[in-house]
């Protein structure tokens, strides 16, 4: 199960408990983050082939495809089985996850590969699944729901609504017996069938008041309203409270990175100059480098630790955390300069495009935390591919090798997985930065090349090694908001770290969307995004955070390229978002076009948790546009969107972090660096890469080289007429608060002046 970030800060505003006549004593039934015991095997049914498939055999979603043979009668989302549902006045059973979900792979073996309980299902219910990574508009709708029924969500989502699609009870996991504090599923199915037998009208009545609590809590204020300008100190302090000062990060077990969070006390550290903001943030970076929650032998970062050091991770892989975490090690490199930061970042790149990469230039969305058994490999295991056994190095590496990756990475003959960890480990060792290279070298009385020679070697072994095991799961679908973020942290790390592959990575996944995944609407007047790509096939429409991210990583991919067409598609796209997601009435986008009769109701993401919302997104895009174009229609669209969630900030300002930050853009003094001079010509490169030292958050970079502009952008950018080369050389224009400091040709010049 992967952990919904906890919103307590919401709890006091979602106060509905439906139980009807199935309340179970009342009982909360979702997964309480303690609840990790459970045997994390997945046996997979040998005979799965040549059973009969279900109704998504035909999806391409891999995790709908992962339960196309199941007993279970499952129908994909649509008009088909809600019809049916209606006809047949039936409940529907709506299952949401996702197909690296560890606690979808534990309830699917339980119940849904069981003929049983699929008996059970498919007699009284009609029964859906969903892709949550699919359609993260049902996903919000139906978790709010959960939410507002038990305080808490999570994956499995376990959903049951009436054939209007309305929702009268809800929860996650559920074991096929009563166990863990939680009712059996089967005697769940028994009580909700029996109920809704007895009374579907009282039930549908409660249906709808449920519903209208949940949608009064979501609707936005009816007047525009101003953010105060102390909204970002509180944020700080709000988000300061639970700063762990062992261990790092926020909260206790389990431990989520959250990078929107530590993205906002960066920026707002580095802007009020506030020493404790970022260090609580660098020394979290630190301890989640040396955790386990890093890969250290193959870069990247797990989902989430288990424990409160970042030692345990739970073992799956999203490409959202790699694009986001990547671009906050950048971000702390360029203000500490320490190599760490690089080294991590550009690992975590590496790692993506050596594992994640698609052929045709986008990114996968996952890896799975489970893996076949080294010992048996029909059954599967949680970090089963990450764990090593001290006996597997004494074979795999020489004595003196063995010998340093044991006291390097903490590594013992029982297993440093603590005992009250989830999972069964037997043994294996999870690997974490035990000691540094100082102390390594001094306890083996050598020096500190020499022991990082003798690292270098073993783990150069120990990752061919681990290559040559069964790989966990990969879900292969590649989905534009997370693409967009990651094209953001390539285009990033190919100007921090001087990496010309990474711009080359992101300039391929550019083309791959601007060619596959951006097409022409029905009118043929405007463009359109789709949000999935899989075997060939683009589609399913697009979403705000499609739109938004995939915008963010267009103007970050214009600034590391020069290249002109990244601003043009990111101006189109905007357009597009604004025309298909605006709410024009009360300010900011709805997540959906509204097109979709099956959507119940139109949210507003307003939390930015493991993937910033929508609007957070948008609102600084919209700023940054504005900024280059000198758009005071979109700085007044960017200024409006921030005001239809002023009241959320009044409230609980932590929540939205990263609208805060678009919020701190539009009030500081604009900042604009022009380059003059050949694209791709050294001296330009030079002076972009003096700009890439720098940590400037509000800033925007253009690169002039006198030629006409395509034709989208014709006319919009007139002032780079007057900012031209000088001497022969690229010329840097440093522009504040509309106004330009005398042209810059050398280099050091512009490095001294952007120092200051």
């Amino acid at each position: 199960m992967r952990w919904n970030d906890q919103r307590v800060w919401a709890a006091s505003t979602l106060t509905v408990f439906f139980c009807a006549s199935i309340c179970m004593g009342g009982e909360t039934l979702t997964m309480a983050p303690g609840d990790t015991n459970l045997n994390s095997t997945v046996a997979k049914d040998e005979n799965a082939a040549v059973r009969k498939p279900n109704r998504l055999i035909n999806e391409i979603s891999p995790y709908l495809l992962q339960h196309a043979y199941n007993p279970v009668d499952w129908n994909p989302w649509g008009e088909e089985a809600i019809v049916k549902a209606r006809r047949e006045n039936k409940p529907i059973f709506l299952s949401i996850g996702y197909s690296t979900c560890h606690w979808c792979h534990v309830m699917e073996r339980e119940s849904f590969e069981d003929p049983a309980v699929a008996a059970i299902l498919n007699q009284y219910f009609v029964c859906i699944k969903v892709d949550r990574e699919e359609r993260p508009d049902l996903d919000q709708i139906y978790m709010a729901v959960t939410q507002a029924m038990t305080g808490s969500g999570g994956w499995p989502m376990s959903v049951f609504l009436t054939p209007e699609l309305k929702p009268f009870f809800a929860g996650t996991y559920f074991p096929p017996t009563a166990a863990l504090g939680r009712p059996g599923f089967v005697d769940l199915l028994t009580k909700i069938q029996a109920a809704w037998h007895k009374d579907h009208e009282t039930i549908a009545k409660k249906a709808d008041e449920l519903l209208r609590h949940v949608l009064e809590a979501q609707s936005s204020p009816s007047a525009q309203q101003t953010v105060a300008d102390s909204a970002t100190a509180t944020a700080a302090d709000q988000l300061s409270r639970g700063y762990d000062e062992r261990h790092g990060g926020f909260g206790t077990a389990p431990k989520f990175p959250r990078p929107a969070g530590l993205s906002f006390l960066l920026r707002y550290g580095y802007a009020t100059k506030g020493h404790r903001s970022l260090e609580m943030v660098f020394a979290t970076l630190r301890k989640m480098a040396a955790g386990g929650v890093h890969d250290q032998l193959g870069g990247g970062f797990h989902r989430y630790a288990v424990d409160a050091a970042w030692r345990v991770p739970h073992f799956e892989k999203m490409l959202y955390d790699q694009a986001q975490l990547a671009s906050l090690y950048l971000d702390a490199a360029q203000l500490t300069h320490e190599p760490m930061f690089k080294e991590v970042a550009e690992k975590t790149l590496d790692y993506v495009l050596r594992t994640m990469r698609d052929e045709k230039g986008g990114f996968y969305s996952a890896e799975d935390a489970d893996s076949p058994r080294p010992d048996n490999l029909k059954e599967l295991q949680e970090g089963a591919f990450y764990l090593w056994s001290s006996e597997e190095l004494a074979t795999l590496l020489s004595e003196e090798e063995a010998a340093m990756v044991r006291h390097r990475y903490g590594i013992i003959a029982e297993g440093n997985v603590p005992g009250e960890s989830h999972g069964d480990f037997r043994g294996g060792n999870i690997l974490y930065l035990a000691n540094d290279i100082t102390e390594i070298a001094q306890h083996f009385a050598v020096g500190e090349e020499q022991a990082k020679a003798v690292l270098a070697r073993a783990m150069e072994k120990m990752l061919a090694a681990r290559n040559k095991r069964p790989r966990p799961h990969r879900d292969d679908k590649v989905l534009s908001s997370w693409n967009g973020l990651m094209i953001s942290s390539l285009a990033k790390g190919a100007s921090v770290l001087g990496q010309d592959r990474f711009l080359q990575a992101a300039v391929k996944a550019g083309e791959f969307f601007r060619n596959t995944m951006i097409h022409s609407g029905q009118d043929s007047k405007a463009i359109r995004l789709w949000r999935r790509y899989r075997n060939g096939v683009a589609g399913i429409d697009g979403h705000l955070d499609d739109y938004a991210f995939m915008v963010q990583g267009f103007l970050d991919l214009f600034e590391a390229s020069a290249d002109w067409q990244w601003l043009e598609l990111a101006l189109s796209l905007t357009e597009a978002q604004n025309s298909i997601f605006a709410d024009g009435q009360q300010g900011g986008f709805f997540e959906t076009s509204g097109q979709d009769p099956t959507v119940i109701m139109r949210m507003k993401g307003d939390y930015d948790g493991a993937e910033p919302a929508g609007n957070s997104v948008a609102a600084l895009n919209l700023a940054r546009l504005a900024r280059i174009f000198g758009d005071k229609d979109m700085l007044g669209r960017a200024e409006r969107t921030i005001g239809a969630f002023a009241g959320q900030l009044r409230q609980a300002p932590g929540a939205l972090p990263l609208m805060l930050l678009a919020h701190d853009f539009i009030r500081r003094k604009p900042v604009q660096i022009v380059i003059a001079g050949d694209r791709g010509a050294d001296d330009t490169k030079a002076m972009l890469q003096v700009v890439a030292e720098f940590f400037l958050p509000n800033k925007v970079v253009l690169v002039s080289d006198g030629a006409p502009l395509p034709r989208g952008l014709a006319g919009k950018l007139s002032s780079l007429a007057y900012m031209t080369r000088q001497q022969g050389k690229a010329t840097a224009y440093i522009c504040e608060n509309y106004a330009c400091q005398q042209p810059v040709t050398e280099v050091g010049v512009l490095r001294s002046i952007l120092g200051q």
